[in-house]
């Protein structure tokens, strides 16, 4: 029966069914994880043939004869240039080659923009109650990394197909302390929403009042498909050029879930001009990046094709995973009422899980509390505020099948358990 058809008599009855269930999962002394969206170690043994790529008797060269072994080559070796540029939309010659972490490499463009300005615009660290725009739920990560250097952020709603672009539109038009916005345009974090033709193409027309305005595109999850239809977004940078606005976006992915997170290579693209202007900055910062990383991970992977067979066999290990908590939410929140939904995407790491309002906070503390550790309520939003308090960021990509499901279960009555606290009025 949905819980909003019961009698209060019954809503009672319901609530201490839920709290003996909910006390054996306790007694069992769990230790589950589902916090974080990390490879499992079967998807890290996939890349695991790749550390025989080079040994001491490997040609060390690239293909234009640079010596990996020795500085230079600051933006990457040609052969990464172009495996990246592949998978990010973009021509070699727009694209830096970095370390391990794109994070690493946005904090560094954010660090540029703050001391020395863009394309010389004024320093940001100039602009009084600066602000940056954040789509939510979005990446915790992003929010943190402009918390960091001062800035005010906007918290933006997502709409199926992309972020409230009206309301950007308006933003952006009347104030130039606004420097950026950040996007996740494909299988976003942690919705899965992927951005439709017509929000990119307003992306590519907006009209900002600051110069410097930059849309920072994390294409985190291009090449991370769940089905066969892979689903596709406009090219940004082919969009902003057509639009006279080249310079707007700032495209980042990397090869962390692919590979290694402990041993990947990132890079970013953008306008030419943008990209000598970065690779300017950072020259008193670094020589060159880790070439030897760069060159076992393109005779790794070779190229594109390379690419999409390799994580043809990562969907085989993830698919499964999200379809069991799928299945675990239809069969333990569907039948009780409006009392959830959830997202079911095509790609990407997590799933989004929308509890009733007021809930999320409640639902978390629960599982903790019975040995299942999930993403903090609040995580995907500015200052950790979900003013809803019920989204509930779910990363199904490290547990084994069966504690997935078992992680799941205890969920859904935490989830039931803390609906039921709140109809009643507890």
């Amino acid at each position: 029966m949905q819980y909003q058809d019961m009698t209060k008599k019954e809503m009672q009855r319901e609530y201490h069914r839920l709290c003996q269930r909910y006390q054996e999962y306790e007694q069992q002394g769990l230790q589950l994880d589902l916090s974080r969206g990390k490879p499992a170690p079967e998807q890290l043994a996939l890349s695991q043939r790749m550390l025989g790529e080079l040994n001491s008797r490997s040609v060390l060269d690239s293909e234009d004869g640079t010596d990996c072994r020795n500085y230079g080559g600051l933006d990457g070796i040609p052969e990464a240039k172009a495996l990246l540029a592949g998978m990010i939309g973009a021509r070699p010659e727009q694209v830096m080659v970095g370390g391990n972490s794109s994070l690493t490499m946005m904090f560094d463009i954010l660090s540029h923009a703050m001391l020395d300005g863009l394309l010389g615009a004024e320093p940001w660290v100039q602009v009084k109650d600066r602000k940056f725009l954040c789509p939510v739920p979005g990446y915790d990560r992003h929010f943190a990394m402009t918390e960091h250097f001062g800035f005010q952020l906007i918290p933006i709603p997502m709409h199926n197909d992309g972020p409230d672009m009206d309301m950007i539109e308006d933003l952006v038009q009347r104030d130039a302390s606004i420097k950026g916005i950040w996007c996740v345009p494909k299988y976003q974090n942690p919705t899965g929403i992927v951005f439709s033709p017509m929000v990119v193409e307003r992306f590519a027309h907006l009209q900002p009042a600051a110069p410097d305005f930059r849309i920072f595109w994390d294409n985190a999850y291009c090449v991370h498909h769940l089905t066969d239809s892979h689903d596709a977004v406009l090219n940004i940078l082919d969009e902003c050029r057509a639009a006279g606005n080249e310079n707007r976006p700032l495209l980042f992915c990397s090869l962390s879930k692919v590979t290694f997170p402990g041993a990947s290579v990132a890079a970013m693209a953008a306008s030419e001009e943008n990209i000598a202007h970065i690779v300017k900055n950072m020259f008193p910062m670094i020589i060159s990046y880790d070439k030897m990383n760069q060159l076992r991970h393109v005779r790794f992977l070779k190229d594109m094709q390379g690419v999409a067979a390799h994580m043809e066999k990562h969907r085989a290990i993830v698919a499964p995973k999200f379809e069991a908590v799928w299945q675990a939410f239809r069969d333990g929140l569907a039948p009780y009422g409006d009392i959830a939904r959830w997202t079911t995407p095509n790609g990407g790491y997590f799933i989004s899980l929308y509890t009733l309002e007021g809930c999320a906070k409640r639902t978390v503390q629960l599982c903790k509390e019975a040995g299942v550790v999930l993403t903090g309520a609040g995580a995907a939003f500015p200052y950790g505020r979900d003013e809803q308090d019920s989204n509930i960021r779910i990363a199904p990509t490290y547990p084994t099948l069966p504690e997935l499901r078992l992680a799941c279960e205890l969920l859904c009555i935490a989830v039931r358990l803390a609906s039921v606290e709140k109809l009643l009025g507890a």
